[in-house]
């Protein structure tokens, strides 16, 4: 929280114009493009770092697809990991997130801004046409995050088990599977500290259909999940 307060304050003659126009494109989306909204919030978010004593390390932007209709699978530290890869990600992507997002007050315009899905857990049919319609969606050239672990660690770096039927929308739209390792991503929000802090995004090489086609998704998540922690653990700063 005390980072939040912080980030508005030190963009507080800003705040109010950009509060206003995120508001708005969250409630007119189909006035404006898909690059439109992604450069709004690339722009709120660099403020918001800028002022938040955030920094935000990239490391391989290479290995982010060339064409479009990939999806990313993170690690889930907590609620600023979006807001990071938003930032180091070059092209737009949406997300797919629980249902409670929706009562946090800026996660949920710039969730509406980026058209993302909102999974109920509990209803098994409604998850199940998500599935779906983000497959279709990807195989139309769009693009996704999951967090298949399905909520925050809550262990700092250590993270969770990888759960095998997030990446079924993955294989149904035979697209390529994008891990994604984030480090000290729940230190802006998820600590009560406004000293300076880097967070860490590391895009990883992509599993290609071809290289996951013969897998089962509880496979292919644990490959995921290996593929991060090594990364986490190689690069953390002790």
């Amino acid at each position: 929280m005390k980072r939040i307060l912080l980030m508005v304050f030190r963009n507080i003659l800003l705040v109010p114009y950009m509060w206003c126009r995120l508001c708005y494109h969250a409630s007119h989306t189909e006035k404006y493009t898909e690059d439109e909204q992604y450069d709004l919030l690339k722009f709120i978010v660099l403020r918001a770092n800028k002022g938040g004593n955030v920094r935000i390390e990239t490391h391989g932007i290479e290995n982010i697809p060339k064409e479009n209709g990939y999806m990313f699978f993170p690690n889930h530290q907590g609620l600023y990991d979006v807001l990071a890869i938003l930032e180091a990600c070059p092209r737009p992507f949406s997300v797919v997130a629980k249902k409670e997002i929706k009562n946090i007050q800026f996660l949920k315009q710039v969730f509406a801004c980026m058209k993302a899905y909102m999974i109920d857990r509990e209803n098994v049919r409604q998850a199940m046409q998500v599935i779906i319609d983000v497959s279709n969606e990807v195989k139309n050239g769009r693009n996704y995050l999951i967090f298949a672990e399905g909520t925050r660690s809550k262990n700092e770096n250590r993270i969770g088990e990888f759960k095998g039927g997030s990446f079924k929308a993955a294989t149904k739209a035979k697209c390529p599977i994008v891990p994604v390792a984030l480090i000290d991503s729940f230190k802006p929000f998820d600590t009560n500290t406004i000293s300076k802090v880097t967070v860490q995004v590391h895009f990883l090489k992509p599993l290609y259909y071809d290289d996951y086609k013969d897998m089962k998704t509880p496979e292919i998540a644990a490959l995921v999940h290996d593929k991060i922690q090594d990364t986490i653990d190689k690069n953390e700063k002790k």
